[in-house]
């Protein structure tokens, strides 16, 4: 506020951070409006020694007002000092310089000295712990995390450069800081240069970006910053320190979980908004109306932006894609309303690499993939590779088959499943091609009972036992020219499987053995020679014992049959001896208004003989 009151000349701003290793010193100099002893005495002594709760309670409401004023942040200094002295020149006519100092106690020192500029220097004696700050670039490496961006330029040693084999100091200046950071400035102003060299000096040694977004906003609250896109292969790094808070330049954290929506932990950049108070604590971000308003209003932003690189080039978009579709996946599970802006362009990719929306993908498969039951099926493969031949057997149908091979898929797949309504999505080896898409003109293996024995122990007893692994065998009347034979999987068992691996407690489905089908096709040349052979061949030896097979079970169901009558006899017996049976089953009757007649009448006559 006093600044207000300043009319001279302003001269140099800067603020110099000096170190003096010799007289264990750091020392902070400005030259800004200074103090004289009533300042000291007001903004120092009173709020030290009243003790900081008292100042703390009296300021409670304007908790973000008072951080960085009134010398309260300055009483930090005796955490890493053993002494502090302020050496002080207020701009004020005729005023006194003043040089204060103190050891930490509620002792002080304060007398008149000479002082030629207005300013004041804070000279920190540095206790024997913390001797680290005495070093040039620990001090630089602090100001550099700190200051980087503040307004006023913060000088910290001189520039260096190579000489006789060894960096050597030279009379320049060196600043730490950029006072006009780019986010300060207009977007049209910038180049996309500017844009990439800023990114190169946030994080240096890093892949340029794919794009950014530059954040401009001051209704119904101020931000400034941007936002860079680097490259995202396949897996996900949320590394939660990648976008850093600034509060009017000055670094608050770079933790900003709330502040922005989650998955947006993977953009790098920084933002700025004095609505985000410099006290943060995370339950206080979490839970702050004004800060929710600024995550939504940044996920709307980066779905406009993409939105808008989408309509604009869509060849572009495309080959973006593989970098960026983990991102988009991550937004569209975790944020409803990212997921409606995105499901605009959001990309389904089929093996052949040709890309479509999800509407354009609906109108492609809909009249082929719809099954009997009017859902409409979308196949998918995991592995381009190993998935080869059941994609090519499922393009041959006329079908289309979609790549699925990142680590959100499957939950993605479930979530589109929920969303789009009449819609599965099969894995492509889950079945033979024939059956991916269940039509209503399916043909049933013709065979009779001895062929299917016969063919089931044949392929079964060959099948080579794999650890952890179950099969069947199934039929399928397929065409002449099909394989002979297709393993498959069960789309719904191997999903439970998946999903047991991912997550804790479901155990059970990760612990049961895999499932597959060995579908073996009648029609097949082969096949149907392995039968006609097997039946001439066993049919003589097979036959008798299939019949004694049946006729003892006949014989055993006799035997049984009969022994289970006598049983219930023996119990019907002794039941009929015991009226509170009866009266139980009256009783409960009687409630339903069921018992009537000559049971009632048994029953009046029975329940009066108990009394």
């Amino acid at each position: 506020e006093s600044f207000g009151d300043f009319k001279g000349e302003l001269g140099d701003m800067s603020v110099r951070v000096k170190v003096d290793k010799e007289a264990g010193t750091l020392t902070v100099s400005d030259h800004g409006i200074g103090m004289d002893a009533d300042d000291i005495e007001r903004y120092i002594n009173q709020i030290a020694f009243s003790g900081a709760e008292e100042f703390l309670e009296k300021y409670k409401d304007t908790a973000n007002a008072i951080i960085g004023h009134f010398g309260l942040g300055f009483y930090s200094a005796f955490m890493v000092s053993k002494q502090v002295e302020i050496v002080t020149l207020s701009y004020k006519e005729g005023a006194k310089a003043v040089e204060w100092t103190c050891d930490g106690s509620p002792e002080f020192e304060m007398h008149e000295i000479e002082k030629a500029d207005r300013g004041t220097d804070v000279i920190l004696y540095i206790d024997d712990d913390n001797k680290e700050f005495l070093e040039q670039v620990r001090v630089d490496t602090l100001l550099r995390k700190y200051c980087r961006f503040l307004p006023v330029p913060v000088i910290s040693g001189k520039e260096q450069e190579w000489k006789d084999g060894k960096y050597v100091d030279t009379d320049r200046d060196k600043a730490v800081n950029a006072t006009e950071p780019l986010w300060t400035k207009k977007p049209a102003d910038l180049t996309d240069e500017d844009y990439l060299k800023f990114y190169r000096e946030l994080k240096p040694g890093e892949e340029d970006p794919m794009f950014w977004i530059h954040l401009n906003v001051d209704y119904p609250f101020t931000l400034t910053g941007i936002l860079y896109f680097p490259k995202i292969k396949n897996n996900i790094d949320i590394r939660h320190n990648r976008i850093q808070l600034y509060c009017n330049q000055v670094y608050v954290t770079d933790q900003v979980e709330g502040v922005v929506p989650e998955f947006m932990m993977l953009m790098q950049g920084v933002i700025d908004s004095p609505d985000i108070p410099l006290n943060v604590s995370r339950s206080y971000l979490q839970a702050d109306q004004q800060v929710k308003k600024i995550s939504s209003y940044i996920s709307k932003k980066v779905a406009e932006k993409l939105d808008k690189m989408f309509r604009d080039n869509r060849a572009e978009f495309e080959k973006k894609w593989n970098d960026i579709e983990v991102f988009i996946k991550y937004g569209m599970l975790t944020d409803e309303k990212f997921y409606d802006a995105a499901s605009k362009f959001f990309l389904l990719r089929d093996i052949s690499d040709h890309y479509y929306t999800l509407e354009e993908y609906r109108t492609l498969v809909e009249p082929t993939q719809t099954d009997k039951e009017g859902d409409v099926v979308y196949l998918y493969a995991t592995d381009r590779t190993a998935q080869y031949s059941y994609s090519k057997g499922a393009e041959e149908k006329g079908y289309n088959v979609l790549l699925l091979d990142g680590q959100l898929d499957q939950h993605l797949i479930q979530m589109l499943e929920s969303k789009l309504g009449k819609t599965r999505f099969v894995r492509v080896d889950s079945d033979t091609p024939e059956r991916l898409i269940p039509k209503k003109d399916e043909k049933s293996a013709d065979v009779t009972p001895l062929q299917a024995d016969l063919l089931t122990g044949i392929f079964r007893s060959q099948i080579p036992t794999i650890e952890n692994t179950n099969f069947i065998v199934e039929y399928n009347s397929l065409s002449a020219a099909d394989a002979p034979a297709t393993v498959t999987q069960n789309e719904m068992m191997r999903r439970m499987k998946e999903m047991a691996a991912m997550q804790q407690g479901m155990n059970f489905y990760g612990q049961m053995p895999d499932m597959y089908a060995l579908v073996v096709n009648t029609e097949q040349p082969a096949v149907k020679k392995i039968l006609a052979d097997a039946v001439e061949a066993l049919e003589t030896e097979v036959v008798p014992l299939r019949n004694k097979v049946e006729g003892d079970n006949a014989e055993i169901e006799k035997a049984v049959g009969s022994t289970r009558s006598s049983e219930e006899k023996i119990i019907a017996d002794y039941a009929a001896g015991q009226p509170l049976v009866k009266q139980i089953i009256d009783l409960a009757l009687l409630q339903s208004n069921l018992l009537r007649g000559e049971a009632l009448a048994a029953f009046i006559r029975r329940s009066v003989s108990l009394l």
